[in-house]
């Protein structure tokens, strides 16, 4: 039933994204399932240029709209089809919604659809649900430096774009699965265990 699934998690910066895939994959693993986990920014070569301009800051942003798109088509091609063909299960943290969440705050929500409107959904978004002062408490007790999205206000926003992302998506039949990403990682799991593998 999970052969073949491609199933991205996504939510605001704290919400638990990359501590619950990685649950999610050993549970997937301690089951014998063959699991593809990847991200995005990717690690392929437009992902790692992603990730050093993000750090640089002298890419401006309607340039990053275009680089995350060109990186989701090489993802798409390189990593998460292949896999997808060969009956893994894909775990991608993140995906499209990030991208109309994120950059549609300085380009706009139209114009980010249209760099992405081509690529096809994951079989399952599992959207990762938490009110933005834990997230930014969560944020803080990783103790890293925060980027430019990690603040109450842009968290605000982000969160009210991830709701029109949401409901654009979901009318055109994409499968969003929220989950109340409150309480022990182990709780949040059992949430999402629960919510996407019966699919």
């Amino acid at each position: 039933m999970l052969a073949g699934m491609f199933i991205a998690f996504e939510g605001l910066d704290g919400s638990g994204g990359t501590t619950q895939i990685g649950l999610y994959e050993a549970a997937l693993r301690s089951e014998g399932r063959a699991v593809r986990r990847t991200r995005e920014p990717s690690d392929g070569p437009v992902g790692a240029l992603i990730r050093a301009q993000l750090a640089s800051g002298v890419v401006g942003d309607a340039v990053f709209g275009l680089l995350f798109a060109a990186d989701r088509r090489d993802h798409l091609d390189r990593v998460v089809l292949p896999a997808l063909e060969a009956g893994e299960v894909v775990l991608t943290d993140r995906y499209f919604l990030s991208s109309l969440a994120y950059q549609s705050q300085s380009l706009g929500f139209d114009r980010v659809w249209s760099y992405n409107a081509e690529f096809p959904p994951a079989t399952a978004v599992v959207m990762l649900d938490l009110p933005v002062e834990e997230c930014l408490r969560r944020v803080e007790a990783r103790g890293a430096v925060r980027d430019r999205f990690e603040t109450r206000d842009q968290l605000e926003r982000i969160g009210a774009a991830y709701e029109v992302a949401m409901a654009r998506c979901a009318a055109r039949g994409d499968r969003i699965v929220r989950i109340d990403a409150s309480g022990p990682p182990e709780a949040v799991h059992a949430r999402v265990r629960a919510a996407v593998w019966p699919a």
